[in-house]
């Protein structure tokens, strides 16, 4: 099994968009997620097709496309991203058939190095979902510091809930 990672394509902009649009209200959830926040697939696909004629400097989001022997099986993405300094990154495994088998390490390990290059960063965020149990064992193999678990609304698609703050700083990889 070959993996690699690269950044996002233009024409892979509506995957992205689809598998949250597409996904069954119980998947969101579980990630904290709520389906009826999310935009319109037209509008979420303007913003980011907009977002992608952007430089490094300037982006509001920035994506990296996760492939299994070639074909594409998930993405991680970062948004508030303050260029040189912090961004929050996000993970994603589109199918129930690539989850729990450890690939969210190997995508991530390949992943990080071009959030701190591209982006200049001092600092990688992530805040997954407390109960989300994948991503929270995720970021401690990979070195992330859990610095504090708190109550908050993470992103305009969430709900309130109660998160893991995991930082990552750039001496650290």
């Amino acid at each position: 099994m070959k993996l690699s990672v690269r950044e996002l394509k233009r024409d892979e902009i509506g995957i992205i968009v689809d598998y949250f649009v597409n996904a069954e209200d119980s998947f969101l959830k579980g990630m904290g997620a709520d389906k009826s926040k999310l935009p319109t697939r037209d509008e979420w696909i303007e913003k980011l097709e907009f977002d992608f004629t952007k430089s490094y400097h300037e982006k509001d989001f920035y994506y990296i496309i996760w492939l299994q022997n070639g074909q594409a099986v998930g993405h991680s993405n970062i948004n508030h991203i303050e260029f040189g300094n912090t961004a929050t990154m996000h993970l994603h495994l589109w199918e129930n058939s690539t989850r729990k088998k450890g690939l969210g390490l190997y995508f991530l390990k390949m992943t990080v190095p071009y959030y701190f290059k591209n982006l200049e960063l001092q600092k990688l965020i992530c805040e997954p979902y407390s109960k989300n149990i994948a991503p929270n064992k995720v970021l401690k193999k990979l070195g992330f510091e859990l610095v504090r678990t708190y109550e908050t609304t993470p992103g305009q698609i969430n709900f309130l809930q109660t998160v893991n703050r995991y930082e990552l700083k750039k001496e650290n990889v």
